[in-house]
């Protein structure tokens, strides 16, 4: 949702601030005051194509800043130069990122810009989204159906492709094949040879080291004399620490505690030593195991260096030609299977399709249905509608749909039925659209919608029903409405008026007039004078009157 559109040096307008409420918000001012100025500026930081003719004269550049709800706050400068400086939450951007970022959040109607209901290309997605579950479980099928294929024809050619391979290739394989069976690796076998081969190439020096270790904790117990004889160890000197102290512990406090230390000290080590005589009864002083595992590890470098670069790409190479043998062994029989997959999925596929597009056109009646019902109360009541369905070849399905789908428009009964983007006028082509936003609600996923020139051509009661429509729509979207009728000026919740005005730049030896735009916000009083302006062209006590029911009939909605 736009929360905010500042603008500065713009054709007419050097400087505007507009905040669009979350509902309805309506643009009104004279003829020739400006108002299409502001949709331009919307459409610049959209990512549309800038032209310097839109930089106010005398000005360097033109620049627009939005923010959208969520914090998102994009900038666009256009020098009279032609270039562009675009940023997007302060970093820079190029244009292409504003329009990709920001122009599917906002729908413009009344020119055929950024209009997304136009592209033939967004109605199959918008009519699924209207059409809910009633389409969900079709589309679903279909589409796990379109991979299914797609994955079976994909085999099928690579199948194809192996063999059509030569017999040497075929050879080379069954060879690589014998050679990785020959060694046969086993998963993560390098790394477990690799993390023992370091105790078995140094195996002496182990031993020694382990034994001046548990000689050091426990004494002559290294040496098998049960530590009576020998030296006394470190083991032996924290117990003689522990009796010591144990006389004379209850006499004070503080030593009782530094015994526990001590006796936790010399329960440690002798946890240290246990391990350590475990692990010296475990070392290997075994050559022929080192040469074993040396040889071994070898052989497996060997396939890595040829297969690899890993082990796991090792095994799995010998998968792959296994299954390669396995199938140039057998190859009618697997060419047999991948055609029968094949023509399997091909006929669930089109089941699926076909299942699908009948489920469409079903939506589509009674889509078609709401929308001549929601045109006959715009001044439209000879309008009709049709969605063309079109069943492709199964050659052109898409991964999201078998059809073209696209949305058609007959002015009048004795008219051709012609695309939405074919539609001549702004009015007829805006109130389409009205209608169109109408019947699909959720299913359309702008947030923002504008509306220009939708009132052209009507008035009395049929722009009230267009002010009564416009206000239904902002209940679930924000609408910014352009418009010229006090019928639907009355609908909104928030009301800016477009003005120009005429100021004197006196020279030392010349007086030239300067023309601007301004944009204010109305509400109370101001807003029924503009009301009144706009019924009759003049703010009397009469047409304040007509102005004062006029919004309270339209509030009451």
């Amino acid at each position: 949702m736009l929360e905010e559109l500042h603008i500065r040096n713009v054709a007419l307008i050097e400087e505007a601030w507009i905040e669009p409420g979350p509902k309805l918000t309506v643009l009104t001012g004279e003829t020739g005051a400006g108002k299409t100025v502001l949709l331009s500026a919307l459409k610049l930081i959209m990512g549309e194509r800038a032209d310097t003719a839109l930089i106010r004269t005398g000005a360097d550049a033109a620049q627009i800043e939005a923010q959208w709800a969520g914090e998102t706050v994009a900038t666009r400068t256009l020098n009279v130069s032609g270039r562009n400086r675009c940023t997007l939450n302060g970093e820079l951007v190029n244009v292409g990122t504003l329009a990709d970022t920001l122009g599917p959040t906002v729908d413009l109607h009344g020119q055929h810009d950024h209009q997304a209901l136009l592209r033939p290309a967004t109605h199959a997605t918008l009519l699924d989204a209207w059409g809910g579950a009633q389409l969900a479980e079709k589309a679903a099928a279909y589409r796990s159906a379109f991979a299914a294929y797609r994955e079976a024809v994909k085999a099928q050619e690579h199948l194809q492709a192996h063999l059509t391979k030569s017999a040497e290739e075929v050879e080379l394989g069954r060879i690589a094949l014998a050679e990785i069976k020959r060694i046969d690796p086993q998963p993560n076998e390098d790394d477990e040879l690799a993390a023992i081969l370091p105790a078995l190439q140094n195996a002496e020096a182990f031993s020694e080291a382990l034994g001046e270790a548990v000689e050091a904790l426990r004494g002559g117990e290294s040496r098998g004399d049960g530590g009576a004889q020998g030296a006394s160890g470190a083991v032996d000197r924290l117990a003689h620490a522990c009796n010591v102290l144990s006389a004379v512990t209850e006499h004070d406090a503080r030593l009782a505690e530094v015994a526990k230390i001590i006796e936790q000290a010399m329960l440690d080590l002798e946890d240290a030593g246990a391990t350590l005589r475990d692990y010296a009864a475990h070392v290997e002083h075994n050559e022929d195991k080192l040469e074993e595992t040396l040889t071994r590890l070898g052989a497996l470098d060997g396939l890595k260096k040829r297969f690899g670069p890993s082990l796991d790409a090792v095994l799995e190479r010998r998968s792959e030609l296994e299954a390669a043998l396995t199938v140039t062994e057998d190859s009618d029989g697997a060419l047999a299977r991948a055609e029968a997959e094949v023509v399997a999925t091909h006929d669930t596929l089109k089941a699926a399709a076909t299942a699908f597009h009948d489920a469409r056109v079903e939506v589509a009646r009674t889509f078609v249905k709401e929308l001549r019902a929601g045109v006959i109360s715009l001044d439209m009541e000879h309008a009709t509608f049709e969605v063309q369905c079109t069943l492709r070849d199964i050659e052109q399905f898409s991964a999201e749909s078998p059809d073209t789908v696209e949305f058609l428009y007959r002015p009048a009964p004795n008219a051709q039925l012609r695309p939405l983007a074919k539609i001549a006028s702004g009015g007829e082509i805006s109130r389409v659209m009205l209608a169109l936003k109408g019947v699909l609600g959720a299913a359309d996923l702008a947030q923002t919608l504008v509306f220009d020139e939708i009132d052209a051509g009507i008035g009395g009661a049929t722009a009230t029903a267009i002010g009564r429509r416009l206000a239904m729509l902002a209940g679930d979207k924000q609408v910014i409405v352009v418009t010229h009728l006090a019928q639907v000026a009355a609908f909104a919740d928030t009301h800016y008026v477009v003005r120009k005005t005429e100021r004197s730049n006196r020279a030392a030896d010349d007086t030239t007039t300067e023309v601007a735009t301004t944009v204010e916000r109305v509400e109370g009083d101001a807003r029924e004078a503009e009301i009144a302006r706009m019924l009759s062209g003049e703010t009397s006590q009469a047409a304040r009157t007509h102005a004062r029911e006029l919004l309270v009939e339209a509030q009451t909605r």
